[in-house]
């Protein structure tokens, strides 16, 4: 019998998803999220940084750009392509990796993991998200440091649309949201228009409360984290944008 296969494994999915998630808006904003991460974590040039869940590799262009050494990890091989032929193209030297998060991981070999843009709580299994930090904490060099930059339960209970519709670069998004299990999964259906092509995409995530997360964090090691409204460092407070946790190893 053929095992289901899971919603982030399939590939037309994140075909169909491309054109919104990574409109020309969102790769413009990579410079500047950078630049705030370099800040927040303490970055120095020359230090090993790991992007993972790195999609078509915005932030690790930007930090190889910017004298890191970089390693983008991804399961979407179609998005790692776009991303070692844009690396090729600005002559950056950035190790792009097919893997999944649960099994990732390098010793005590890197400085700063980011993990950016809602890509944390993709597993049914909460088991696997211990798993992912699990890897995140073994992989970071001792005094190394994680930031995760997500959306929270805090802030979905104030700005929750069920129903929403956006537009970016001539693709119409209807937006459907239902929060499921108790608070702790958000299920999505986004249905896409351009011209008269239509596509439909469902997936769903766990999602945390800033308490929660950090709780997490520690149970897999971590010494000190620091939650923050959004990357530029504003408090965590009721005017929050994102949820974005910094830990220490």
């Amino acid at each position: 019998m053929k095992k289901k296969q899971n919603w982030y494994e399939d590939k037309n999915l994140w075909k169909n998803l491309e054109a919104t998630l990574f409109n020309p808006r969102i790769i413009a904003s990579a410079d500047e999220q950078v630049k705030q991460v370099i800040t927040l974590c303490g970055m120095r040039k020359g230090a090993r940084v790991l992007d993972l869940c790195c999609g078509t590799g915005r932030h690790s262009l930007e930090l190889a750009s910017k004298g890191f050494k970089v390693v983008g990890v991804d399961l979407t091989e179609q998005y790692l392509n776009k991303a070692r032929k844009q690396a090729r193209a600005e002559g950056l030297d950035i190790q792009f990796v097919r893997d999944d998060m649960r099994r990732f991981c390098q010793l005590d070999y890197f400085d700063a993991i980011i993990n950016m843009y809602t890509a944390f709580g993709y597993f049914e299994n909460p088991a696997d998200d211990r798993r992912v930090l699990s890897n995140i904490y073994y992989s970071l060099r001792k005094g190394g440091t994680l930031i995760i930059e997500t959306m929270s339960k805090e802030i979905l209970a104030r700005i929750f649309q069920p129903k929403l519709w956006s537009e970016e670069n001539g693709v119409i998004c209807l937006h459907e949201h239902k929060i499921s299990r108790d608070w702790s999964w958000v299920d999505n259906k986004w249905i896409l228009l351009k011209g008269r092509k239509r596509q439909e995409v469902r997936f769903g995530h766990r999602i945390y409360s800033a308490t929660e997360l950090t709780s997490l964090l520690k149970d897999c090691g971590f010494s000190s984290v620091k939650v923050y409204g959004d990357l530029t460092g504003t408090n965590y407070d009721q005017k929050a944008q994102r949820l974005v946790a910094v830990a220490k190893k």
